[in-house]
């Protein structure tokens, strides 16, 4: 079942519900795939003491939350942009844009 809104996506691939994340495009969405490949990113971001946490994928848009370190860092958006958002839309061409929560 999926999380509820106000809850995180776990960054760790889960099993199917069942229910598809189907945009009104038609084009599947790629909520466990986008927390599968942000938790490729993890580790770097812990290194500097912070983390990134999956909120939501809903029409192409990826929203996060930056925790620990990232969380107040002057250097978040660099992160968000030219880190997380590149390498997530590399990865799932379905990615139009990530945003923080």
């Amino acid at each position: 079942m999926p999380a509820a809104a106000s809850q995180p996506v776990p960054l760790v691939s889960r099993e199917s519900s069942g229910e598809s994340n189907v945009n009104k495009g038609g084009v599947e969405m790629p909520e466990e795939e986008s927390g599968t490949v942000l938790a490729e990113m993890r580790p770097a971001l812990q290194a500097d003491g912070g983390d990134v946490e999956l909120v939501s994928v809903e029409d192409g848009v990826v929203k996060v939350r930056f925790l620990g370190g990232c969380a107040g860092c002057p250097f978040q958006t660099t992160t968000l942009k030219s880190g997380i958002e590149r390498y997530l839309k590399e990865k799932l061409p379905e990615v139009k844009e990530v945003i923080l929560a």
